[in-house]
């Protein structure tokens, strides 16, 4: 698993930012934190607290100067849907292809549901070299970071 004090795995993917375009992780780094939150799927009601709590602490974020980015196995249009839906000012990352959740090594399944190969929730946060400065990964679907934690790791990133 990428740990605290790792390099940050690199990736290319769709990016949904209400339009779609490449994404490149190293091309992003430089300027300041990059907080990576990823999530199972959009539309449901853990992932929409979730991604609706850290709208909320954006500004306490950008504060530190970092960069805030969901990621999940959604594609880019369903979540370029849900960030119109839920008034997100953050992007999304798609992985389709769950090579990043793969690299991370944050791929779960929910098995009863016959659903394979989505995200679990967590949190990186990387300083402006892509190293690992904070890691947060749960086992548990419902389990949200500590928030503040997160906030804290991204200002202590800067």
């Amino acid at each position: 698993m990428v740990d605290v004090d790792d390099a940050a795995p690199d990736f290319t993917a769709p990016l949904a930012n209400g339009d779609v375009e490449p994404f490149t992780l190293s091309e992003n780094l430089g300027d300041g934190p990059v907080v990576l939150a990823f999530f199972p799927g959009a539309f449901t009601s853990v992932c929409t607290s979730e991604m609706n709590t850290l709208q909320d602490d954006l500004d306490r974020l950008q504060e530190s100067g970092a960069t805030l980015s969901g990621v999940s196995v959604d594609t880019p249009f369903a979540l370029n849907e849900f960030r119109e839906q839920e008034d997100l000012e953050f992007d999304l990352i798609s992985d389709t292809n769950k090579g990043i959740i793969e690299d991370y090594d944050v791929e779960m399944d929910f098995a009863d549901m016959g659903y394979h190969g989505v995200a679990k929730r967590a949190v990186f946060v990387l300083d402006s070299d892509g190293e690992v400065t904070y890691a947060w990964v749960s086992d548990d679907p419902g389990a949200e970071p500590d928030y503040d934690e997160v906030a804290e790791a991204a200002s202590d990133a800067a």
